[in-house]
């Protein structure tokens, strides 16, 4: 997610506001204020919310889209913030999951031992695949329901995100899948320690369980905790596996995306650059010793930059669009939840 200009934007333009799609935002520097700073105040609001009591188990990311939909839809977007915005939903949102890369080493990755590894890369493809699958058979439209199965699969808002430079959704599919995705994901923060003494898993166990199906980084931590340190420890590393996997799938989708196109209009579909950065970042933060302030400080500009980046989607994102989609992404969030976590449940019981 690099600021260059030259990378695809990592949130495709409407075709229904051609007006999205600006010059290059170097040219136009003293116009990009407005929209950072509207965008950037959406993301304090967030913030700011999450200081109120029962608030702070939600990610400041869904709080930031939905600061900024409630602004837009309310009160309106100023027409000079449209550039700014526009910015902050393309660079910022890109150069937020290269910063992603710098909370991962492979050390962590292999910790959790093969079959860790395992069951988390087989859990991502069929939690994927099913998901695909099942929105197809009820009439999800195939951009929605591949958000979603990122979502679901990898990491939560930001493989949404990450996973839109490829899937090219309108904004409202981004705000939906990422709102569903956050729903259930803190329903699954709550319900898995609840369930785990009656389905007698101990703390290595839970922790993989919790890691592998649980969709955000602070929703595993908030559940592995709960169940005990050594859970919090297991499911956190297990959550980085997946994470780590956010950069082949890109890739996958990227691949699928462009034989696509091929028979159709001649367009190409774009290729996620800011994946071989993510990569970069990843393998530096392996070979070279980062002091953890540093790293800590990364990962709070990391958590910032997503923030800004989805109020500025929120900020475009239509209200009535996003009602008009109806209950069938919910119905395919709510499946896809379900299956993630009875089959890595089983796999865990299988393998462990």
């Amino acid at each position: 997610m690099s600021s260059i200009s030259s990378l695809p934007e990592l949130a495709g333009s409407s075709s229904r506001n051609p007006a999205r799609a600006l010059p290059p935002a170097a040219s136009y520097p003293l116009a990009l204020l407005p929209g950072v700073v509207l965008s950037a105040m959406a993301a304090a609001v967030a913030f700011s919310l999450r200081e109120l009591p029962g608030i702070a188990v939600f990610s400041p990311m869904i709080l930031a889209v939905i600061a900024g939909m409630v602004f837009s839809n309310v009160v309106g977007m100023p027409a000079q913030a449209k550039a700014g915005v526009a910015f902050c939903q393309r660079s910022l949102l890109r150069l937020a999951i290269v910063l992603l890369g710098f909370q991962l080493t492979i050390g962590q990755v292999t910790s959790i031992g093969a079959a860790g590894i395992g069951v988390v890369a087989l859990t991502l493809v069929a939690t994927f695949l099913f998901t695909v699958f099942l929105g197809r058979l009820i009439g999800v439209e195939r951009g929605l329901a591949s958000l979603i199965a990122a979502g679901t699969s990898i990491c939560g808002a930001s493989a949404i995100v990450a996973a839109n430079s490829v899937v090219a959704g309108r904004d409202e599919d981004v705000a939906y899948a990422v709102a569903a995705i956050t729903l259930f994901g803190t329903i699954a923060m709550f319900l898995l320690p609840a369930l785990a003494p009656l389905l007698d898993l101990d703390q290595h166990r839970f922790g993989l369980w919790a890691g592998a199906a649980i969709h955000e980084v602070a929703q595993v931590v908030g559940a592995g905790f709960q169940y005990g340190a050594a859970a919090g420890e297991t499911g956190t590393v297990a959550k980085l596996a997946r994470v780590a996997m956010l950069a082949p799938m890109l890739v996958a989708l990227g691949f699928c995306a462009r034989r696509s196109v091929a028979g159709g209009t001649g367009a190409r579909a774009p290729v996620p650059w800011f994946v071989f950065a993510f990569i970069g970042t990843a393998t530096l933060n392996s070979v070279v010793e980062i002091p953890a302030e540093a790293k800590a400080a990364a990962a709070t500009v990391t958590t910032m930059l997503l923030s800004i980046g989805l109020a500025a989607l929120g900020l475009q994102a239509d209200i009535g669009e996003i009602r008009s989609r109806g209950l069938r992404p919910l119905i395919l969030a709510l499946s896809a939840f379900l299956f993630i976590a009875g089959f890595t449940l089983s796999l865990v019981k299988l393998v462990l």
